[in-house]
C-alpha cells in the first residue's frame, strides 16, 4: 500500500495541510517578514512593470551600440518625456472633466429621480411592494450615489498611497535594467548542469509569459482607450477624455475590464441624451471588435493560452481576495503557475519515458 501512487499523493496532501495549519498557527514569526515584502511587493511589481516595457527600448539602443549605463538614462529620458507630456496635456484636461463630472451628480439625480417619478405616475397597475420598493429607491439615490463616489474617491486614495510607494521604482528598474541578464547565471551557478538547464528553461518560460502578458495587456489597452476616445469625440460624448482613460485603465482588466470601462459612459450618456446610450454601445462594440479581431491577435496572439472561463474565475476569486490589485495582477500570477506547474509535469514525463526505456 505505501508503494500505491494514491497512498503518496494522500500523504503528500496531509503534509500540506498540516503545514498550511502549522503555519497558521506561527503566523507571529511570519508576520514581520509579511510586513517586509509588503512594503517592497509595490516598487518590486511596479518596476517589473516598466522592465518589461522598456526592455524592447533598451535592447534597441543596445543594437547601436550604446553603452549599457547610457542606455539605461536613455529609457529613463523617455520615460520622463512621456510622463512630461501627459502632465502637461493630458492631466489638466482629464482633471477638469473629471471635476466638473462630480459637480454634475446632484443634476443626474434630480433628473433620474423625475423620470422615475413621470414613470410611476403613468403607470396604473403596479404592485404595492414594487411601488414601495422604486420609493425607497428614488429616495435614497442620493446616498446610493454618494456611496458610489466614495467607493470611488476610497480607491483614489488607495491609489495615492500606492504611487506614494512608487517612488523607490525608479531605483529597483535601474538595478533590474542593468543587471537583469545576471540573474539567471546566478541562480544556476549553484547547481550541477542538467538541473541549471532545467531551471534556465523554466526561468525563460515564465519570462516569456509575463512579457506575453504586460507587453501585450498594456499596447492592446492602449489602442482601445485611442479608439474609444476618438469614438467619444465623435459622438460628442460629455467628459470624453476621461471616460477614455477610464476604458483604457478597465481594459487592462483581461474579459471583464470592457464590460467596466462601457458603465460610466453610458450612465453619462443616458443623461445627456437617451440616444447616446446606442452610439456609447456601437463605439465599444467597434472598438472590441477591432480589439479582439486585429490588435490582440497580432500583439498577443495566444501566448498565454489560458480559456476565458479560467481567467473570469480566477480574476473574481482573486478581487474577493485582494481587491483591485488582486484583480489586476491575477492572470500574470495564474499565468506564471501555470507555466510553473507545466513545465515540471513536462520534466517528470520526460525522465519517466527516459526510464521506462532504459528498462526495455
Amino acid at each position: 500500500m505505501f508503494n500505491k501512487k494514491w497512498f503518496q499523493t494522500l500523504v503528500l496532501f496531509i503534509l500540506i495541510f498540516l503545514l498550511i495549519l502549522l503555519i497558521s498557527n506561527v503566523d507571529f514569526v511570519f508576520d514581520p517578514i509579511f510586513k517586509y515584502v509588503g512594503a517592497v511587493a509595490v516598487p518590486i511589481i511596479g518596476a517589473g512593470i516598466l522592465f518589461y516595457l522598456t526592455k524592447p527600448i533598451m535592447q534597441l539602443f543596445e543594437r547601436f551600440k550604446i553603452n549599457r549605463v547610457v542606455s539605461i538614462l536613455l529609457v529613463f529620458l523617455v520615460l520622463i518625456g512621456i510622463g512630461f507630456f501627459i502632465s502637461i496635456y493630458i492631466a489638466p484636461i482629464a482633471q477638469s472633466q473629471f471635476s466638473n463630472l462630480v459637480d454634475n451628480i446632484p443634476k443626474m439625480v434630480k433628473g433620474a429621480q423625475g423620470l422615475i417619478f413621470d414613470f410611476q405616475q403613468s403607470q396604473f397597475i403596479i404592485p404595492e411592494e414594487v411601488n414601495k420598493a422604486i420609493n425607497d429607491f428614488t429616495n435614497n439615490l442620493q446616498s446610493h450615489i454618494e456611496g458610489v463616489m466614495g467607493y470611488i474617491f476610497g480607491f483614489i486614495g488607495q491609489l495615492i498611497g500606492f504611487l506614494a510607494a512608487l517612488i523607490l521604482v525608479p531605483f529597483f528598474l535601474f538595478f533590474m535594467l542593468k543587471d537583469g541578464d545576471k540573474l539567471v547565471p546566478y541562480i544556476t551557478r549553484i547547481f550541477d548542469k542538467k538541473k541549471a538547464d532545467n531551471i534556465r528553461s523554466l526561468l525563460h518560460k515564465i519570462d516569456e509569459a509575463l512579457t506575453a502578458f504586460i507587453q501585450g495587456q498594456l499596447i492592446v489597452s492602449f489602442c482601445v482607450g485611442v479608439l474609444l476616445l476618438i469614438g467619444y469625440y465623435i459622438i460628442k460624448l460629455d467628459y470624453a477624455l476621461t471616460l477614455a482613460l477610464f476604458g483604457l485603465i478597465m481594459n487592462v482588466i483581461p474579459f471583464i475590464g470592457p464590460f467596466l470601462a462601457v458603465i460610466p459612459a453610458l450612465i453619462v450618456g443616458a443623461f445627456q441624451d437617451p440616444m447616446m446610450i446606442l452610439w456609447v454601445s456601437l463605439v465599444m462594440l467597434i472598438a472590441q471588435q477591432i480589439e479582439s479581431n486585429f490588435i490582440s491577435p497580432n500583439v498577443m496572439g495566444r501566448a498565454l493560452d489560458l480559456h476565458p472561463l479560467t481567467v473570469i474565475t480566477v480574476i473574481l476569486a482573486a478581487g474577493s481576495i485582494a481587491g483591485f490589485l488582486g484583480i489586476l495582477f491575477a492572470v500574470p500570477f495564474y499565468a506564471v503557475l501555470k507555466t510553473i506547474i507545466a513545465h515540471f509535469y513536462q520534466t517528470y514525463t520526460k525522465s519517466k519515458d527516459k526510464k521506462e526505456d532504459a528498462l526495455i
